[in-house]
């Protein structure tokens, strides 16, 4: 039987796989794991299988759940001396300037796999290795050097992704030289590590061979991702944090993760307004909503001691449109999927600006989660081993009241949030098609030390607010790249891909 639902991928290839699945019989979720693994696998530098994700999965008749995969603090192995850590500082001219730690020191305990794991044995319908086609096809063949990877990589590419002889090969020439947009890569080893997890199943990466082969190269190069921080990694499943914006209920990623209860405030203030046209008093709003509940997690949630009680007073202001209260307290891979059984899939993975480590003859590039430290301010000591680290990522599915079944996210770093926002009330409250309410411009508060401005694109109008700006000429991918897949009895499917990001869409007619 053909499976019936739509995908917004980051690319056409990514699409494809989930495409795959749908023809296999696939549901939902089958399509979003396979999709996923082509993304992870075929945009280097961008993302990575061994970082970490969430999955939001809103079943018809079921509360929605999100499933947290996000990346641990390592050190379970034990303690080990700074003298013996490698952690490197890297100053990378990227987004307008970007400090990280890359290294071994900068690893953390991934959580992508397993992830998919939960989610493919608890909600799909295909056999794990089918799951595992397309991506293994995709890299043994080799694969287009995306847009996105090649914009990063003209950055990072040396200081960050030469660091290992198989590493430089699949994405310099034989004459030195960075590979460009649609060049072929075959990353060395890659398809035989996927071939591996396809056979022995997810703990293929946490107890069997080669996750031991992974944490014994991690260990014996300087860092502290040990044998005992896989063995001891679980998926943990949280009620979706739930919020109502006009005839819609929307469910996303909760608490330890800042992504949500950012986004969930920023809808709830906004649909107070109630705008219906992005006029002079709307774009004020839009500005004000993100100034403050920006500023209150640079000021609040990004060292809070008590993240679940810090959120609980943003959501409450939020929800009592106490704007006032809260001004007074501040790399990504992205899979939307819907069915017409109404379920709907919505999964964000990370792997942090990369950590350069691939252990020789695996062709998996590791995390520097740690190391990222615009989203994890204590950075390398984060917190005790065991412990989530902080994230931006806000998968996102809705509802409405008429039946309409919506699945949302964006990569895009602290624009992820932002941008979610501005679709969503462009769909939901301006009724703006899919499409449209994607393409529309955008604009992101940002703060500089105590300072902020709004970074724009030209079209939105914020030229007529009295604010500072940081103007964008066109369409850019700054403001991340949102993909959205819905379905409507008796209407069908809809589908669409960010075009500041080259993505990919793909539906069956019902």
């Amino acid at each position: 039987m053909t499976g019936k639902l739509a995908i917004a991928a980051s690319s056409e290839l990514a699409a494809a796989a989930g495409a795959a699945m749908a023809e296999a019989g696939g549901n939902a979720v089958d399509a979003a794991i396979a999709a996923m693994l082509v993304a992870v696998n075929t945009e280097p530098g961008v993302c990575s299988l061994s970082g970490g994700g969430y999955m939001t999965i809103r079943s018809p008749g079921a509360p929605p759940i999100t499933l947290d995969g996000y990346v641990a603090v390592p050190g379970k192995s034990g303690e080990r001396p700074a003298s013996e850590r490698v952690a490197v500082p890297v100053h990378l001219e990227y987004g307008g300037g970007v400090d990280t730690i890359v290294g071994p020191d900068s690893i953390g305990v991934p959580g992508t796999v397993a992830l998919f794991g939960v989610a493919s044995r608890q909600y799909g319908r295909l056999p794990w290795r089918e799951l595992f086609a397309p991506v293994i096809d995709a890299t043994r063949l080799g694969f287009p050097l995306p847009m996105a990877s090649y914009l990063y990589l003209i950055h990072s590419g040396e200081p960050i992704f030469s660091r290992t002889a198989d590493g430089h090969q699949a994405l310099y020439h034989a004459d030195g030289n960075l590979k460009s947009t649609g060049d072929k890569v075959i990353v060395p080893h890659l398809a035989d590590s996927l071939e591996q997890l396809a056979a022995g199943g997810p703990a293929e990466f946490y107890t069997g061979e080669l996750g031991r082969y992974i944490a014994h190269h991690v260990i014996d190069s300087g860092g502290r991702l040990g044998e005992a921080d896989l063995e001891a990694y679980q998926v943990v499943p949280r009620p979706s944090l739930v919020s109502r914006i006009a005839d819609w209920e929307i469910a996303t990623n909760p608490p330890p993760a800042v992504g949500g209860a950012v986004l969930s405030a920023m809808l709830q203030l906004m649909g107070r307004a109630r705008p219906t046209r992005w006029d002079k008093p709307a774009l004020q709003h839009l500005v004000d909503v993100q100034r403050a509940v920006l500023g209150y997690r640079r000021a609040r949630l990004d060292l809070s001691n008590d993240i679940v009680a810090d959120t609980k007073q943003l959501l409450g202001d939020a929800l009592d449109g106490n704007l006032a209260a809260i001004l007074e307290s501040g790399s990504t891979c992205h899979v939307s999927t819907v069915d017409a059984d109404g379920l709907a899939c919505s999964v964000t993975t990370s792997a942090g600006y990369g950590a350069g480590e691939m252990p020789p003859g695996t062709g998996l590039w590791l995390n520097n989660s740690l190391g990222e430290l615009e989203l994890n301010k204590r950075g390398l000591e984060p917190g005790e081993p065991g412990m989530r680290l902080p994230s931006n990522m806000a998968p996102t599915t809705a509802v409405s009241d008429s039946g309409e079944v919506l699945s949302i996210g964006s990569p895009g770093a602290d624009r992820i949030t932002t941008a979610i926002l501005q679709v969503l009330i462009n769909h939901l409250q301006l009724g703006m098609p899919i499409r449209e309410a994607i393409v529309a411009p955008r604009a992101h508060v940002e703060f500089i030390e105590d300072e902020f401005r709004v970074a724009c694109e030209a079209a939105l109008g914020i030229d007529q607010l009295d604010v500072p700006r940081r103007d964008f000429p066109d369409l850019s991918m700054f403001f991340g790249g949102v993909g959205v897949a819905s379905w409507m009895p008796g209407r069908g499917f809809a589908a669409a891909a960010d075009p500041r990001r080259t993505g990919g869409t793909w539906s069956t007619e019902l």
